[in-house]
């Protein structure tokens, strides 16, 4: 078979980097047993209605593209899985025995690229998944950002920003893989001290991104505008009522236990934020 149209129908970032490798002309067939998942595979979540969709247009078209694979290192006699997860395990669904697959030699770098150029390119990572592939890259194979951004065709600001996303609680990392929230709610979190509970209102009130970023401005108040109370017991009570809320608090207690409680704002916006989340939920 060709090989330029096997690699035209691959895409330009794979088809570059099967240029870059040693490959057999011929399409092959094996056995689905002798084949084994990525073990570099971005990708940890696959979407079951996206697999039924697959698995039925395999049942009345076949595997149109073949997968991609190597000579697995771990298992004897097997091949691991380079690109074409999502056709593997459909082709599991389908019932088939055999899939016809590219046997490429590459090495363990190669292997990473591969995954992860065929993910991003069809969308089809989720943006902790992607996050992870770039953090990789950078860890384990000495990239840095700008190579990174050139070697997937992205920006470099794309990258940057999805990496600062791991530094997130893993709670909310979580919401991101799960489509609890979206991406574009995830980068207004980022730095947030209370970010998992900005999250779960983000749920709970289903704000869009713009309204998210009009709400945490609430929490963006400096946070050594307020001393903390030198009474211990008051000072734990100031850290509960902030962690509960998400503003910073005072506390101010008079010998006859009268006193005043003062919640932190810096503009009227915030003012306003402050009524509506007291009147949403008392």
């Amino acid at each position: 078979m060709d090989t330029n149209k096997i690699k035209k129908g691959l895409g330009r970032g794979l088809s570059s980097l099967i240029g870059e490798t040693k490959i057999e002309i011929n399409i092959n067939k094996v056995l689905i047993s002798d084949l084994v998942s990525n073990k570099f595979q971005p990708r940890k979540i696959f979407d079951e209605e996206s697999l039924q969709d697959l698995t039925n247009s395999i049942k009345e078209r076949g595997i149109i593209q073949p997968i991609i694979v190597r000579k697995s290192s771990d298992h004897n006699s097997k091949y691991e899985i380079i690109a074409g997860e999502r056709r593997w395990l459909s082709a599991q669904k389908a019932g088939l025995h055999e899939v016809p697959v590219v046997i490429t030699d590459v090495d363990d770098l190669k292997s990473l690229e591969f995954a992860i150029v065929e993910n991003v390119q069809r969308n089809d990572l989720n943006a902790v998944e992607e996050a992870r592939g770039y953090q990789r890259l950078i860890e384990e194979f000495s990239y840095n950002q700008e190579k990174v951004a050139q070697f997937i065709g992205k920006s470099r600001s794309h990258i940057t920003n999805y990496l600062r996303l791991l530094n997130l609680p893993e709670t909310v990392l979580k919401l991101i893989e799960n489509k609890k929230i979206t991406t574009g709610h995830a980068k207004i979190l980022v730095g947030l001290d209370n970010a998992e509970f900005v999250a779960n209102k983000i749920i709970e009130k289903k704000f869009s991104v713009r309204q998210s970023e009009n709400f945490v401005k609430i929490f963006r108040a400096k946070k050594h505008s307020f001393k903390p109370s030198k009474d211990t017991n008051l000072q734990a009570l100031e850290i509960s009522i902030r962690e509960k809320i998400g503003l910073n608090v005072l506390i101010k207690n008079k010998k006859n236990n009268s006193g005043s409680l003062m919640l932190e704002y810096k503009d009227l916006d915030q003012l306003n934020k402050i009524i509506e989340i007291i009147k949403s939920n008392y």
